[in-house]
C-alpha cells in the first residue's frame, strides 16, 4: 500500500521489537514508525490519547501523502492503557476524509510473524464499501510486478473487475458483497477469509500458486467458478504453464529424489510441500506448520503424495530429535535453529527467505525451485 503508514505503539521494548520484526517487510521506502509509551504513560500520569493524538497530528504534517494510517499495538490495551480502537474511530472523525486511521494489535503475533498480515487486512475488511456486483477481489500481499502477473492472466479469461486486497493506494479499496468472490493468493489468511466471509462473500478454494501445477490449479478454480470454457483457459495458460515447467526443470535435478524437513515457521509449508514433491521430485520426511486451516489448504493438502508425517504446532525439542533423526538433504526452518543444524552438517533454508521473495506465478516458478536447489548445491561445493 502506497500511501500508507503503520504506527507502532506501546512500551519501549515490545514497540521497538515489534517494528524491528515489520521493517523487514519493507524495502521501497520508510512507512513504519513507533510511538513509545514512556513509564508515566504507562503508570496513568498521562493522558496517552492526548500524546497519541498529537504524534498523529506531526506524521500526518510531516507526510501529507498518507493516506492510510494502521495503529499498531505491540501490547494488550491492558498494559499500555491505551483503547486503540476507540483511538481509531476518533482519529478517522478528526482526519476525515484525507485520512482514514485503522488498529490491530501486533501483541498477539505469538504463533507465526505472517499472522501480521492477516490482522492487517483483517482490520480493513469491515470499512470496504459494499456491492452487489459480481467482482472477484485477490486477497495477500504480493510484488507488484507479481500482482501484475497475476491480474493480467485472470482478466486474460475474460474475467474483467479484479480487485485486490490490499490495493495499491486506499482510494482504490476493493468492494464486496454477497456477489462477490475472492481467492487467496497467501495460505496464511484464514482471520482476513472469515471476515470476507461474514460480509457475504464466497471463498474459491484452491490450491496456492505455486509452481506451474500449483498456478494453473489456482487459476482453474477461478475459471470454473466464472464458467470459462476449456478452449480459453489452455490458449490463456498454455505458453506461461510451459515456462514455469521448463525453468523448474532446471532445479529439478538437483532436487530430485531429496529428503526435505519442513519446521513450522510461516504457514507456507504446505503448499510448498506440495509444490517440491510434486513438481520438483523431493521426498517430503515431515511437514510442520504453525496451524494448519484445512479450510484455506486443503487443496494443497490433498495433493501431496501419502507418506510426510504432518505436525502442528512447536514443539522445537521433538522436532528437532525427528529431524536429526531422519538426517534429510535439506531442513526448512527458522534462523535460530538453522545455523545449529549446520554445524551438525545438516543443509538448511531460512523459511524467512519464501515470504520476501517473489514466487507466486509461473514467471517465479523457476525462482522458487532454485531456493531450494541452491542449499544443496552449496552443500556439494563445500564437501
Amino acid at each position: 500500500m502506497q500511501d500508507a503508514f503503520f504506527l507502532v505503539v506501546g512500551s519501549r521494548t515490545c514497540a521497538h521489537l515489534l517494528q524491528s520484526a515489520a521493517g523487514v517487510m519493507i524495502f521501497a521506502e520508510p512507512r513504519f514508525g513507533t510511538a513509545v509509551l514512556e513509564e508515566k504513560d504507562l503508570a496513568g500520569l498521562a493522558d496517552a490519547h492526548d500524546e497519541l493524538d498529537a504524534q498523529v497530528a506531526q506524521l500526518l504534517e510531516r507526510r501529507p501523502d498518507i493516506r492510510q494510517l494502521f495503529l499498531v499495538g505491540s501490547c494488550p490495551s491492558e498494559v499500555i492503557k491505551l483503547d486503540l480502537s476507540r483511538a481509531a474511530e476518533r482519529l478517522t472523525k478528526r482526519h476525515a476524509p484525507h485520512v482514514r486511521v485503522l488498529n490491530y494489535s501486533g501483541s498477539g503475533i505469538e504463533t507465526t510473524f505472517t499472522q501480521g498480515e492477516d490482522a492487517c487486512l483483517e482490520a480493513m475488511v469491515p470499512g470496504m464499501p459494499a456491492t452487489d456486483a459480481a467482482e472477484l477481489v485477490l486477497v495477500g500481499a504480493l510484488p507488484d510486478v507479481v500482482e501484475d502477473q497475476l491480474t493480467d492472466l485472470i482478466r486474460a479469461l475474460g474475467i474483467e473487475t479484479v480487485h485486490v486486497l490490499p490495493s495499491r493506494r486506499a482510494d482504490e479499496m476493493a468492494r464486496i458483497g454477497p456477489n462477490t468472490r475472492f481467492v487467496l493468493a497467501q495460505p496464511f489468511l484464514g482471520d482476513t477469509a472469515a471476515a470476507l466471509s461474514r460480509r457475504g462473500a464466497q471463498m474459491i478454494e484452491a490450491p496456492f500458486p505455486f509452481g506451474a501445477e500449483g498456478t494453473t490449479a489456482w487459476l482453474r478454480a477461478i475459471a470454473d467458478t466464472y464458467g470459462v470454457s476449456d478452449e480459453l483457459f489452455e490458449r490463456v495458460t498454455a505458453a506461461p504453464h510451459a515456462r514455469a515447467v521448463k525453468a523448474v526443470a532446471a532445479a529439478r535435478a538437483t532436487l530430485q529424489d531429496k529428503s526435505i524437513f519442513f519446521f513450522p515457521d510461516s504457514q507456507l509449508e504446505i503448499p510448498l510441500a506440495r509444490f517440491l514433491t510434486r513438481e520438483c521430485g523431493m521426498t517430503a520426511i515431515e511437514i510442520g506448520a504453525p496451524f494448519i486451516h484445512k479450510g484455506v489448504v486443503g487443496a494443497d493438502l490433498d495433493l501431496i503424495p501419502a507418506g510426510p508425517m504432518l505436525s502442528e504446532g512447536q514443539d522445537v525439542d521433538k522436532q528437532l530429535d525427528r529431524c536429526r533423526a531422519a538426517r534429510p538433504d535439506l531442513t526448512v526452518c527458522g534462523l535460530g535453529l538453522a545455523n545449529p543444524l549446520e554445524s551438525e552438517g545438516l543443509a538448511t533454508k531460512w523459511a524467512i527467505e519464501l515470504v520476501f521473495t517473489p514466487v507466486h506465478g509461473y514467471e517465479q516458478a523457476g525462482d522458487l525451485a532454485s531456493l531450494f536447489a541452491r542449499p544443496l548445491r552449496r552443500r556439494e561445493a563445500l564437501v
